[in-house]
């Protein structure tokens, strides 16, 4: 009957470790599909969100390719609007500048006249008030036009300059070297750095 006992508490014991070993498993059983079940949710919203660093990577390179076209092109757009700004400020002070020009080369047939006139002008007493007072005219015409920037050219004796002097003849001289502005038929003028008319001249051959 002792026995019989003893082994039913021995048979109990071994039950209750066994289902207790049971349960243990059991549970971490669960706590690992629990744990599972997450890594695998994660995943999936991982690859949902299509989350690829080489791509990222590659998005990057891209992005920063564009920035840098963008900087370039701003910085060309503001060199050209600069140089745009100089010529249109040096247009607007040439023409300031040369704004007379159109006046100026009108009065010059005038001016011929006036320089003919006096050349033909008599030298008796009735003529000389009226040449002094034609005179006075011109010099005081000139000098208005001087004070807009008009010079008369400097051309006999200088060498032939196609930017300054029109030839109108060759001739033969033993003045002067072949080349030289031995003559001239009709005065060329600047306008300040300008040439306004430039000079009738026969040139020596």
């Amino acid at each position: 009957m002792n026995e019989n006992q003893e082994f039913q508490e021995n048979e109990n014991e071994l039950n209750q470790q066994t289902n207790e070993e049971v349960n243990e498993h059991t549970a971490e059983a669960g706590q690992a599909g629990e744990t599972a079940s997450e890594d695998a949710s994660e995943g999936a919203a991982a690859e949902k969100e299509g989350f690829d660093p080489a791509a990222l990577k590659s998005e990057v390179e891209r992005l920063k390719g564009l920035a840098d076209d963008y900087q370039q092109r701003a910085i060309r757009t503001q060199a050209d609007f600069d140089n745009f700004r100089k010529r249109t400020q040096k247009e607007k002070e040439d023409l300031a500048k040369y704004a007379s020009s159109k006046l100026v080369a009108e009065l010059l047939p005038v001016v011929d006249n006036f320089e003919r006139a006096l050349a033909a002008a008599g030298e008796g007493s009735e003529m000389e008030s009226f040449t002094k007072g034609v005179s006075m005219i011109f010099r005081q015409l000139e000098g208005v036009l001087q004070s807009e920037g008009l010079l008369a050219m400097v051309t006999v004796g200088e060498p032939f300059n196609p930017e300054y002097h029109q030839a109108i003849m060759q001739v033969e001289s033993d003045e002067y070297e072949e080349g030289i502005v031995v003559e001239e038929v009709q005065k060329g003028y600047m306008l300040k750095d300008k040439v306004l008319r430039p000079a009738m001249v026969k040139v020596s051959m």
